[in-house]
């Protein structure tokens, strides 16, 4: 292409932006194929057993029977049935057997039985159907008085469980400066060697429940470093309600996933990890349908049903009843999400407008949501085949990369 610009001004330029580029690249590769669950089930470890997970379905479907006539009334779009089959089916996709708060601090004895048996049990589910495709541990923190504890645990966990099972990912929490990660880093390297297990196999989440972890003294965002640091190895970032929200000086009696202080950290979250591959996972409530069950499922749901429209699609779960409206709110969300988002696509794919002029980014943003709704079970596969032929998983896939549909779909 002509241009009149010297040609090793042109070669300055190039080299700059070429390593921009590359840089970006590598940085920010996409969100990748990695398949999000809708949430993240926690049982404390003095209560974890092979039979955990189905357990909880079980708890879920008497409950979902029990209250069925108020369940209804949430049910936007007819739902109900499907969230019936999936708690009979895999009512759990991800699971957390907790050693940090909800174990709390026991003797060095009671705890090395525990991670060893919490290993047996997540062996147990990994060779279950029906039982979560992937689970793993949260561990102590980082901090001086309990790190050794922590690492102790976490090698007892892979003892007992027979070494790294396909799924598992272990927890991090209270995660409140960037150097924390490279030791986090040093630690999975450690492991891996210490156990003979393959380079780079162990993952890890950072839980962000520090106001530390979202502005840095300097006032830097130290969450976005983090992400970076942590070499590929960083899966998902998990908030933690309520520990965020007593750190910035929060009533208890407000503590809450939707006060203003918790939507302004994981907007930072979202931010720091928009392009990277890395998860944004909302947090828990502590309501549960222990004393008012249809409040509680009325509260969880509407709560689901806020951080979904704000792009959170995963979630803590406490409580077996937190998951009837777990996939309820998501069934409904990504039912109604999808209801209008094929004719724009299929507008988009003929180019007519439809009174909506619909940009790449937008058909982007549309084919992700068909696509999510498919991978969770909110969409059925042949119903959308049947409606919008057009619109294969092939097609959907191009749209969210930004390349020309197949031509063969």
């Amino acid at each position: 292409m002509n241009t009149r610009i010297p040609e090793h001004i042109r070669a300055r330029i190039d080299s700059v932006l070429d390593a921009v580029d590359a840089d970006l690249r590598v940085r920010y590769p996409g969100a990748g194929d990695r398949i999000q669950p809708v949430h993240t089930a926690y049982v404390a470890a003095d209560r974890a057993t092979a039979a955990t997970p189905a357990d909880w379905g079980a708890t879920a479907l008497d409950l979902l029977h029990r209250h069925a006539d108020f369940l209804v009334g949430l049910d936007a779009t007819g739902a109900l049935p499907a969230v019936r089959r999936r708690l009979a089916e895999q009512p759990v996709q991800d699971m957390r057997i907790d050693f940090e708060d909800g174990y709390g601090f026991r003797t060095d004895e009671e705890e090395d039985a525990a991670a060893k048996s919490a290993g047996e049990a997540l062996a147990g589910w990994s060779e279950k159907v029906g039982a979560p495709t992937s689970f793993g541990v949260r561990t102590k923190g980082l901090a001086a008085n309990e790190r050794r504890r922590a690492l102790r645990t976490l090698e007892l966990v892979l003892d007992g469980a027979g070494g790294l099972l396909p799924g598992f990912v272990f927890t991090v929490p209270k995660i409140r400066a960037a150097e924390q990660v490279s030791a986090i880093v040093d630690l999975c390297t450690g492991l891996e060697r210490g156990h003979g297990l393959p380079d780079r196999s162990l993952r890890f989440e950072l839980q962000i429940e520090s106001p530390q972890a979202i502005i840095a003294p300097d006032g830097t965002v130290p969450i976005a470093k983090m992400i970076h640091l942590a070499d590929g190895r960083c899966s998902a970032l998990h908030f933690g309600t309520y520990d965020y929200t007593a750190a910035c000086g929060i009533a208890a009696t407000d503590q809450a996933l939707d006060h203003p202080a918790a939507d302004h950290a994981k907007a930072v979250m979202q931010v720091a990890a928009a392009q990277t591959g890395v998860w944004i996972c909302d947090g828990s409530t502590q309501i549960t349908p222990d004393t008012d069950p249809e409040g509680a499922f009325a509260n969880h749901y509407r709560l689901v049903e806020r951080a979904l429209r704000r792009g959170y699609y995963q979630g803590w779960d406490m409580h077996p009843g937190h998951l009837i409206t777990r996939w309820l709110a998501t069934y409904d969300f990504f039912r109604t999400a999808t209801d209008v988002a094929v004719p724009r696509l299929q507008a988009y794919l003929e180019r007519r407008s439809g009174g909506v002029v619909d940009e790449p980014a937008t058909a982007e943003a549309l084919a992700t949501t068909v696509l999510r709704g498919l991978r969770c079970g909110a969409v059925d596969a042949d119903e959308l085949a049947t409606r919008a032929p057009e619109l294969t998983v092939r097609t959907l896939t191009a749209l969210v990369a930004r390349q020309p549909p197949p031509q063969d779909s």
